[in-house]
C-alpha cells in the first residue's frame, strides 16, 4: 500500500497482462512501498553490463536510498512500473517529470526523463518495447507529451527501442551520451508498429499452443473412458511427431507408462521440458494443476475441464482466478470447457481433440467457441456424400469454450501469416472486442478469405464480453464492410469454404449454366437472379449428354470471356452408375484444368458417386491400409473405400494436393449461395485494393468545433444540445440545417412565416409525431397566412394544444427524397455511420446501410448504393435522379465531425431532402458527452475479466 503522504491512490487501471515477443505473458503493474525486496532481488540478477548502461558507471548494488526513490512514487511526476512473471520482477521503467532546466518539477511541465532496466536473460522478448508503450500511456494520462532520454551509444539495444516505436523524435550527442526527445501522442507509424508487434506476439503466443515439441495430458483416467483418456488416445494414433505424457497423481508410484505412453504423477515429475499441458481434471483441481505446470515451465494450456463461468457466478470467479493463475506464470489458456485443438502439419500431426473422427489435413483454418458446432463442422468437412463434397481438410482447428483467455481475435492474427491455411472458417457466438476484431478481419480479408458464422442472441453465459448497442444485424454489415464473408448457418459456412478452398475468385458476377437436366438448370438460373447474379440462360445438354459433352460444353463456355463463373447441373443417367460417375468427374476436371482461372461448381441430384468421384484425384485423406495395391489411391472408384476405412496411425497424412478440387452441392440453391458470397468477397478485394481517400474541406473549423464543445460540455456530462447550438456546431463543418422557428401560437406562426418568406411548411415536433408525416402532423406548401393559420387550427383540433404539438415553422426546400443520416459512438464497435430512406416503410424492412468512422470517398458512395430502395436515388419508373454526390459529400462531412470529436456521441439527420440539385437537412440533433475510451489507441493489453 501507499503512504498517506502519497499525492494520488495506487492506480489499478494501469495494471495490464501483455503478450510478449516470443509468445508467452507477463504482467506490468506500478511500483509501490512494498516491493523493496523484490526489486533488490531483480537488480541482484542483472548482469554488470546492464548496470552500467542503466547508471553510466559500475553500479553492484542498490542502496537503502535507491531502493526507497525507486519504490516511492505519487504515480504523477514520478512513475515506476514494473513487468513481473510469477510475482517477480523482470524488467522496471520510470519517469520523471522535468521542467525546462531539466531539474524535478511538476504539472504544468509536460516533459519527463525516462529509463528502462531489462533482466539479461528476458532481453530480446520485446519486454522494452510493451514497457514503453504502457509507460507513454500513463504520461499522457497524467500530462506529459515528451520523453527525454539519455543512452551510452554502446547500448544499441535501448536506442533501436525508442527509434523502432514511431513516435516523431529528435537525436542528439552530447558529452558521450547520446540523447533522445520524442514526442508520446501516437503517430499513424507508431500505431502501425503497435499493431505489427501485437501481431507477431500473439500470432507466437497461438504457435506455442498449436506446435508443441512435448504434451502432457492431466487428467488420464486409469480405465478406458474418460475425457483424459480419450484425449491422450487421439493424440498417440494420430501420430503426433512430439513427446507424450500421461499424468495422473492417483497413478501408482511404480507405473512407469500406461499403454506404452510415459506415465507420471505429476507434471513436475516428467524429466524434460513440457510445452503443452491438456488439462482434464476436475475444475476444484485445476488450480493445483495450473500451478506445477508454471513451476515446471510449460508454455500454455488447454482446459478442458467444465465447472466455469458457464456453470454461474461462481464458476465465474473460478475461470477469472483461472486466467490470473496461468497468466502471472506466462501461460495462455485455450478454454475452460473447450473442446480441444488439431494441427495436421506432417512435422507436429496433433490432435488433442475429443473429435469422433480423424480430421483430413488441408488448407481450412477452423475456430469454434462452442464443441458441439466443432464437431459439426469438423463431421461435415470430413463426409464425402450425402451433403456438401469435395474433400479438403483442416489446416489447424481451435475450439475455445469459454474463451477465457485465448480468443478468435488470436487465433485470426496466427492465421493472417500462416502459410499453410489459405481459408479461415469461424463459428462465434460472441465477439469480446469487435472493434479489434473488425480491424483484424479486414487485415486478414484482404490476403485469404474470411467466412463467419455469428450467433444472433446474447453471448453464452460463460463469455464475458463488453456490451453493445448496436442490432445484431449492423454488426453482421459492419463485418460485411471489413471484407467478412457474413453467413447464417454452419452448412452454408462449410458450403462456401470448400468452394474458397480449391476455386479461383470470380472476375465478376456473370454466371454460366449448363447441364443435362433443363428443370434443374432452371431452378439454378431462378437461384442466382435471386442472389443478384447475372446468369445467362441455361444449355440444356439433355437427359442423353454424355461425359464427352460435358467437357466440351464446360470447357466452351469457360473459354468464353462473358462468364466468371459456370454451375454444371446433373441428374442421374438411365442405367448410369459409378463408372458413369467417375468419367463425368474426370471430364469436368479436366475441361476445368484447361482454363484454371474461373470456378467451377456442381449441382448434383441423387449422384453421390459423382461427388465422390469429383473430390477423390484431390483427396486430402489418409490412405486406407485395406485399398488394394492393384488399383491407384486416387482412382475414383476408391472414393468410399477411402472415406470408410480407418487410417493407420504410422501412415502420415496424405499432403494436400495442388489439383483443382470441383465442390459439388445436393441442391441449387445452396450452390449459388455460397458462389453469391464469393462473387461480393471477390468484389471487396478490388475495392480494398483501391480504398479511397478521406476528403478535405476548406470551410471545416475543426478548432472551432472544439472550443464549442468544451463551452458545451461544461454545462454537463450528456448534453443533448438546442436547436440553434446544434446548428452552429453542425456549421463548423460546412452542414447548413434548414432554420426552423418555434410557434407557440398562430401569430408566433404567422410572425415566422413573415420572418422564412413564403411558402413555409408547419411542422408538429412532440416525439409522437416527429418525422411522421403519415400521421398527418405536417402541413406543406402553405402560401400565404391564411393558409397557415387554418393549417395551425387543423393542427391544435387533431393532436392537441400547441404546447403538445410543439409547433415550428420552417421554410419550403426543393422536393427530393427524403432520406436519414446518423452517426452514433457504440462504446464496444466505435463510431458507426449509418443511412437510409425517410419513412416507416424503411424502419419496419431495416433497410438501413452502416459504416466504421472514417468513411472514405468510395465507402460513402457504396453506402448510398447499398440499401434496397436505392434504386429511388437514381430514377425508378422514370423519376428524375436526385444529387447523390451531394448526398455522399453530407456524409463524409458527419464522418468527418465525429472522427474528429469523439465528444459527438450521436448525430441524428432528419430528414435530409436530396433534390435534383443540392439538398436540404430539414431536421438535426447532436448529443455530446465525454467518449468511452478507446482501447485500440492504448498500449497492447490481454483482456481482463
Amino acid at each position: 500500500m501507499q503512504s498517506a503522504s502519497d499525492r494520488h491512490e495506487y492506480p489499478a487501471h494501469w495494471e495490464a497482462d501483455v503478450v510478449l515477443r516470443d509468445g508467452g505473458t507477463a504482467r506490468i503493474r506500478p511500483i509501490t512501498v512494498d516491493d523493496a525486496d523484490r526489486l533488490v532481488s531483480f537488480y541482484e540478477q542483472v548482469s554488470d553490463e546492464s548496470k552500467y548502461y542503466r547508471f553510466f558507471a559500475p553500479y553492484p548494488r542498490l542502496s537503502a536510498k535507491d531502493v526507497h526513490r525507486f519504490t516511492h512514487h505519487d504515480f504523477v511526476d514520478r512513475v515506476g512500473l514494473a513487468v513481473t512473471i510469477g510475482g517477480e520482477f523482470i524488467a522496471t521503467v520510470r519517469y520523471d517529470r522535468i521542467g525546462e532546466d531539466g531539474m524535478p518539477a511538476s504539472a504544468p511541465a509536460d516533459e519527463a526523463e525516462v529509463a528502462f532496466l531489462v533482466q539479461d536473460a528476458h532481453q530480446g522478448r520485446g519486454v522494452a518495447s510493451a514497457l514503453l508503450e504502457h509507460i507513454g500511456a500513463v504520461a499522457r494520462e497524467r500530462g506529459i507529451r515528451r520523453f527525454a532520454a539519455e543512452v551510452l551509444p554502446a547500448n544499441v539495444k535501448m536506442i533501436k527501442v525508442f527509434t523502432d516505436a514511431g513516435y516523431t523524435q529528435k537525436r542528439s550527442f552530447e558529452d558521450g551520451v547520446v540523447r533522445l526527445e520524442f514526442d508520446l501522442e501516437p503517430t499513424d507509424r507508431s500505431l502501425a508498429v503497435q499493431y505489427a508487434r501485437e501481431q507477431r506476439a500473439e500470432a507466437r503466443s497461438v504457435q506455442r499452443l498449436l506446435a508443441p515439441g512435448s504434451v502432457a495430458v492431466v487428467g488420464v483416467g486409469r480405465t478406458p473412458g474418460g475425457v483424459g483418456r480419450s484425449v491422450l488416445a487421439n493424440i498417440r494414433d494420430y501420430g503426433f511427431e512430439g513427446r507424450l505424457y500421461a499424468v495422473n497423481k492417483a497413478f501408482p508410484e511404480e507405473q512407469k507408462d500406461l499403454d506404452g505412453i510415459p506415465a507420471h504423477r505429476s507434471v513436475s515429475d516428467i524429466d524434460g521440458p513440457v510445452d503443452l499441458a491438456v488439462v482434464a481434471v476436475p475444475a476444484d483441481h485445476v488450480p493445483e494443476v495450473v500451478a506445477e505446470c508454471g513451476a515446471h515451465g510449460v508454455q500454455g494450456l488447454v482446459v478442458l475441464s467444465a465447472g466455469y463461468a458457464e456453470s454461474g457466478p461462481e464458476g465465474r470467479e473460478r475461470q477469472r482466478e483461472l486466467v490470473r493463475h496461468a497468466r502471472a506464470y506466462g501461460m495462455r489458456i485455450i478454454g475452460p470447457n473447450a473442446f480441444g485443438i488439431i494441427n495436421t502439419h506432417p512435422d507436429v500431426r496433433l490432435n488433442a481433440s475429443l473429435a469422433p473422427e480423424t480430421p483430413r489435413p488441408g488448407r481450412i483454418g477452423l475456430f469454434a467457441q462452442s464443441g458441439a458446432i466443432g464437431i459439426a463442422l469438423l463431421s461435415r468437412l470430413h463426409r464425402r456424400g450425402g451433403g456438401v463434397t469435395g474433400v479438403t481438410g483442416v489446416s489447424t482447428f481451435v475450439s475455445s469454450g469459454n474463451r477465457a483467455d485465448v480468443s478468435g481475435n488470436d487465433v485470426l492474427q496466427y492465421w493472417y501469416d500462416d502459410p499453410d491455411t489459405d481459408v479461415v472458417l469461424m463459428y462465434l457466438e460472441s465477439i469480446g472486442n469487435p472493434r479489434k476484431f473488425t480491424r483484424l478481419a479486414r487485415r486478414t480479408a484482404a490476403a485469404k478469405p474470411l467466412v463467419v458464422v455469428q450467433g444472433a442472441g446474447s453471448a453464452p453465459q460463460g463469455h464475458a464480453v463488453r456490451a453493445t448497442r448496436l442490432p445484431h444485424t449492423t454488426v453482421s454489415a459492419l463485418l460485411r464492410q471489413a471484407g467478412v464473408i457474413r453467413v447464417d448457418t454452419i452448412t452454408e459456412l462449410v458450403d462456401t469454404g470448400l468452394l474458397l478452398a480449391r476455386q479461383p475468385l470470380p472476375t465478376g458476377p456473370e454466371v454460366a449454366i449448363l447441364g443435362n437436366s433443363e428443370s434443374l438448370g432452371l431452378l439454378t438460373y431462378d437461384a442466382c437472379v435471386a442472389e443478384g447474379l447475372k446468369p445467362t440462360p441455361p444449355l440444356d445438354l439433355t437427359t442423353a449428354a454424355t461425359p464427352e459433352d460435358f467437357h466440351v460444353a464446360l470447357a466452351r463456355a469457360l473459354a468464353d470471356d462473358s462468364s466468371d463463373a459456370v454451375i454444371v447441373t446433373a441428374i442421374p443417367a438411365v442405367g448410369g452408375g459409378s463408372a458413369g460417375d467417375a468419367a463425368l468427374a474426370e471430364a469436368l476436371r479436366s475441361a476445368a484444368e484447361q482454363v484454371p482461372g474461373k470456378p467451377v461448381l456442381v449441382v448434383h441430384v441423387e449422384l453421390g458417386g459423382l461427388a465422390e468421384a469429383l473430390s477423390a484425384a484431390t483427396s486430402t485423406a489418409p490412405q486406407a491400409a485395406a485399398v488394394p495395391p492393384v488399383i491407384r489411391a486416387d482412382h475414383p472408384f476408391r472414393a468410399l473405400d477411402r472415406l470408410r476405412a480407418t487410417p493407420a496411425p504410422a501412415e502420415p497424412p496424405a499432403p494436400e494436393t495442388s489439383e483443382r478440387l470441383i465442390p459439388a452441392y445436393p441442391a441449387a440453391e445452396r450452390a449459388v449461395r455460397a458462389l453469391s458470397d464469393v462473387v461480393e468477397y471477390a468484389q471487396w478485394r478490388r475495392d480494398a485494393a483501391e480504398p479511397g481517400k478521406v476528403p478535405e474541406y476548406d470551410n471545416v473549423d475543426e478548432k472551432g468545433a472544439a472550443a464549442l464543445i468544451d463551452g458545451l460540455l461544461t454545462r454537463g456530462q450528456g448534453l443533448s444540445l438546442g436547436g440553434d447550438e446544434t446548428c452552429e456546431l453542425l456549421g463548423t463543418y460546412g452542414i447548413e440545417v434548414h432554420r426552423a422557428l418555434p410557434a407557440p401560437t398562430s401569430d408566433a406562426a404567422a410572425e415566422a412565416a413573415r420572418t422564412l418568406g413564403y411558402p413555409v411548411a408547419l411542422k408538429a415536433t412532440a416525439p409522437h409525431l416527429r418525422h411522421r408525416a403519415d400521421l398527418g402532423g405536417v402541413r406543406l406548401d402553405l402560401a400565404d397566412e391564411e393558409q397557415l393559420r387554418r393549417a395551425y387550427t387543423e393542427l391544435t383540433e387533431l393532436f392537441g394544444t400547441p404546447d403538445e404539438l410543439r409547433p415550428v415553422v420552417q421554410g419550403m426546400a426543393p422536393r427530393g427524397v427524403d432520406t436519414v443520416i446518423r452517426a452514433v459512438i457504440d462504446p464496444a464497435a466505435g463510431a458507426v455511420l449509418s443511412f437510409g430512406l425517410a419513412g416507416a416503410a424503411s424502419q419496419l424492412l431495416g433497410d438501413t446501410a452502416h459504416r466504421l468512422i472514417p468513411v472514405t470517398d468510395r465507402e460513402a458512395a457504396s453506402l448510398v448504393r447499398s440499401i434496397r430502395t436505392a434504386p429511388l436515388l437514381f430514377g425508378w419508373r422514370g423519376s428524375t435522379p436526385v444529387d447523390t454526390p451531394a448526398l455522399e459529400e453530407l456524409l463524409l462531412r458527419v464522418s468527418r465531425l465525429v472522427d474528429d470529436h469523439p465528444e459527438v456521441v450521436a448525430v441524428t439527420l432528419e430528414p435530409v431532402v436530396v433534390a435534383p440539385r443540392g439538398l436540404s437537412v430539414l431536421g438535426a440533433s447532436v448529443r455530446l458527452a465525454p467518449p468511452p475510451a478507446r482501447d485500440d489507441l492504448g498500449p497492447r493489453t490481454l483482456p481482463t475479466y
